[in-house]
């Protein structure tokens, strides 16, 4: 589990090789990371957007931007978390991701970021 503190939220990540649906023939692997967002400031907090970038072993680069995180945007009040999971896909048995996400204080609309720490993505076998 890779963890990263920011402006007093506290970003943890996980990550799945999701084998039943990739095809390394066709160079597609999948994966699943589970993300938990926890609130460790005084006041409450919205997730509005996300912004990642996904790196291939072949050199390439991808960038995702939206609203939220898998359609919400969560508010998270002080002490509490947020979890979820979503996924990503690669062309190469080994890649990594890490991006941030745009938070608003509620108790004054302040914007901030919030750093997600960069993860490997790496199919199981590459391990051994």
């Amino acid at each position: 589990m890779v963890t990263a503190i920011t402006q007093d939220v506290k970003i943890s990540v996980e990550t799945i090789y999701q084998d039943e649906h990739s095809n390394p023939a066709n160079e597609h692997y999948m994966f699943a990371y589970r993300i938990e967002i926890e609130n460790l400031s005084d006041y409450s907090i919205q997730l509005m957007r996300r912004r990642w970038f996904i790196f291939d072993s072949n050199g390439s680069v991808r960038e995702v931007e939206g609203e939220g995180v898998v359609g919400i945007q969560p508010v998270i009040e002080p002490g509490k978390n947020y979890a979820y999971v979503s996924g990503c896909n690669l062309k190469t048995d080994i890649g990594s991701m890490k991006g941030h996400y745009t938070m608003t204080r509620l108790v004054d609309d302040t914007p901030f970021m919030v750093d997600i720490p960069e993860f490997q993505l790496i199919v199981p076998y590459k391990l051994n």
